[in-house]
């Protein structure tokens, strides 16, 4: 299992920290399936911009299941510092800080996945960010700026020196953005030369792709992102293969009907009908696309713009499927 500070994860399985995405009811959803851990989405450390309705949602915790833990990003070390600070106040057990977004405009700004660029920077980040609060502090990279300046091993080095509990390692540069294989020969690497746990990430996307990254980088943990959107029961499919050996048999349609209801009941909750409404879209055409003829479904989905709606839509669906079959593997 894996260790944070004094936290000691269920397992070695966490959910990535995507923007849009790991709102607090995706999180919970995740936790209740298997995720060890779960990471906000990015939260900026200009407290100037707290206010904004994106940045309230990002920083609202209540009801969170297991660890909280808040990523953080910029490019002022006292900002950043007292951003940990006042989220460390609020709650936060675990502060990632977020040198590893690729996003063009996170990078204009010369944060993200840019610091990797200033060395001297991240460490002075990392040293104010860990001095500053109590709470463990982990940090997430990529492998470097472009595949000729792979420097995750000299950044892994200056996390070490500066107390970082945990790294996680995204396995394609910046420019690489999300295209192409990731590659895992750069976080064997660092695992061979670090001496604090090393998460590795990218790609992971089936239980025996898992097991592979884990046995082939000999990291301590791994995160997944994209492959858990709309089958967030990849956590609990990977668990058991790793416990196992064999995979766990498919969800059956019932047990989905069941995800996808508390999914969309709390995102309504969450967010109200107005936007709830409309960020359940995408949420659903990830999971209908997983259900027998669900392309036909979406484009209804989408359509709808109430929570009776969307809610009386789901029901539908299921009327006419068998909740007793298994979802296709």
């Amino acid at each position: 299992m894996l260790t944070i500070g004094s936290h000691h994860l269920d397992n070695n399985l966490i959910l990535a920290p995507m923007a849009g995405i790991t709102d607090l009811p995706f999180r919970k959803v995740c936790k209740q399936l298997g995720a060890g851990l779960s990471i906000s989405e990015m939260v900026t450390s200009d407290q100037r911009l707290w206010q904004s309705r994106k940045s309230l949602h990002r920083l609202n915790h209540v009801g969170e299941i297991g660890l909280n833990a808040i990523q953080i990003a910029g490019t002022d070390p006292q900002m950043m510092a007292q951003a940990a600070q006042i989220c460390s106040a609020e709650g936060a057990q675990i502060i990632d800080i977020n040198m590893g977004c690729p996003a063009k405009k996170v990078c204009k700004k010369a944060a993200g996945s840019a610091l990797l660029k200033d060395e001297a920077l991240v460490a002075n980040i990392l040293e104010t960010v860990v001095n500053a609060v109590s709470v463990p502090v982990t940090l997430k990279i990529r492998t470097g700026w472009c595949k000729d300046t792979r420097n995750a091993l000299s950044i892994a080095k200056i996390a070490e020196q500066s107390g970082i509990a945990a790294l996680t390692i995204h396995g394609r540069t910046r420019a690489c953005r999300f295209k192409g294989c990731a590659e895992y020969d750069t976080i064997a690497e660092v695992v061979q030369r670090s001496n604090i746990p090393i998460i590795a990430n990218g790609d992971i996307n089936t239980p025996d792709k898992a097991q592979f990254v884990l046995d082939y980088t000999g990291a301590d943990a791994i995160m997944v992102g994209r492959a858990a959107q709309g089958r967030p029961w990849i956590f609990s499919e990977i668990d058991y293969f790793l416990k196992t050996g064999v995979y766990q048999k498919p969800p059956m349609i019932g047990d989905i009907k069941k995800v996808i209801v508390q999914h969309l009941t709390e995102l309504h909750n969450f967010y109200g009908e107005f936007l709830g409404v409309r960020i359940a879209r995408k949420h659903f055409g990830w999971y209908l696309a997983h259900l027998p003829q669900g392309a036909c479904y979406s484009s209804q989905f989408n359509s709808l713009q109430s929570v009776t709606e969307q809610n009386s839509y789901i029901s539908s669906i299921f009327q006419n499927l068998d909740e007793n079959e298994r979802l296709a593997a």
